[in-house]
């Protein structure tokens, strides 16, 4: 495992670190602690010392399940939580410092802890940005000791740039794939003059980058890439980063033959993400224990070719880029 810097944190973290919306169990299966632990425990034994999660993911039972793996544990692990999408409507009005300050407080209980290492704001809404005093609230935390650093998790990457003028924001988190690829044209370069760690999320396009799906692919009634394609549960880039499913797969097959070989295109994508040295760790997600070993690997690859580089944007340039480019 190689590591790199988490901007302001000065946190050394693991490059492929460990995502946990979906650990325990897939998409809207029932959480299985024992599955939780298996998965957290194989990604530590392979390096990873970087762990994020979010209150609301299996409404706590990530977070619990995170915090006891570590405290079983002999390494320095640190872990990024999560919060604000408890509220409910998801609205700028809802956002208040008291009720940010009580999540926090509630994820400090849940998880046993005194301390978080990072606690980033659940994708607010834009109109958050431009209001100091939920940002403020968060100096007050790390002054009674409850938080180290502030973080955000965005859609946009105009949020990305807007949480950037608060000096306490230490990293942003973004969406960011061979699918989404405005990032590193308009933030990455602002990200590292800030010294502000970068967290890619989603780096798989929610399994299209994996692939392994096709046109007859189906997802159970609780999984959000059956029921969010549109955005109607939340943001559509959250879903197959917003590209149309079948269109996807249609770049999904032009990309494989840019990676000829024994190596699974979602290795590829995720050493892809790490071409990019302004990016401190990705986070991809598993679901069972192998799809760890699978995300490992990718840190093992070559660097891609200026071939391939150039490869993926032009895929990007032909498929992808006409529909979303400009919405994220």
């Amino acid at each position: 495992m190689h590591y790199r810097k988490l901007g302001k944190t000065g946190f050394n973290i693991s490059e492929i670190s460990l995502g946990t919306w979906q650990v325990g169990g897939r998409w809207g299966d029932p959480f299985n602690d024992k599955n939780a632990e298996t998965i957290i425990n194989k990604a530590i034994d392979a390096g990873v010392n970087f762990i994020d999660t979010a209150d609301v993911y299996s409404d706590g039972l990530s977070e619990a399940a995170v915090a006891r793996v570590v405290k079983n544990r002999s390494e320095e692990i640190f872990i990024a939580t999560k919060c604000g999408r408890q509220i409910q409507p998801h609205t700028a009005e809802g956002y208040t410092a008291e009720k940010l300050v009580k999540y926090v407080e509630e994820s400090l209980q849940n998880m046993k802890l005194d301390t978080l290492d990072l606690v980033q704001l659940h994708c607010p809404p834009t109109e958050v940005y431009n209001r100091p005093e939920i940002f403020e609230a968060f100096d007050r935390l790390k002054e009674q000791g409850k938080i180290k650093n502030l973080g955000v998790s965005v859609e946009l990457v105009d949020e990305a740039l807007m949480a950037m003028q608060y000096p306490n924001v230490a990293t942003v988190q973004i969406i960011y794939n061979m699918f989404r690829l405005k990032p590193h044209e308009r933030f990455f370069a602002r990200a590292k003059e800030n010294n502000c760690g970068i967290i890619v999320r989603v780096p798989l396009a929610s399994g299209l980058l994996t692939g392994k799906m096709s046109a007859d692919t189906t997802f159970g009634p609780e999984d959000h890439r059956s029921f969010n394609r549109n955005g109607e549960a939340f943001d559509k880039g959250e879903t197959f980063s917003g590209v149309d499913f079948n269109l996807g797969l249609e770049a999904v097959e032009e990309l494989k033959k840019l990676f000829p070989g024994q190596e699974p295109l979602a290795a590829w994508a995720l050493r892809w993400v790490l071409m990019f040295p302004e990016v401190s760790t990705v986070i991809p997600g598993a679901s069972k224990p192998e799809q760890v070993d699978s995300n490992i690997q990718a840190a093992e690859l070559p660097a891609l070719t200026q071939n391939q580089m150039q490869g993926v944007q032009q895929i990007y340039d032909k498929y992808i880029k006409p529909t979303v480019h400009d919405l994220w």
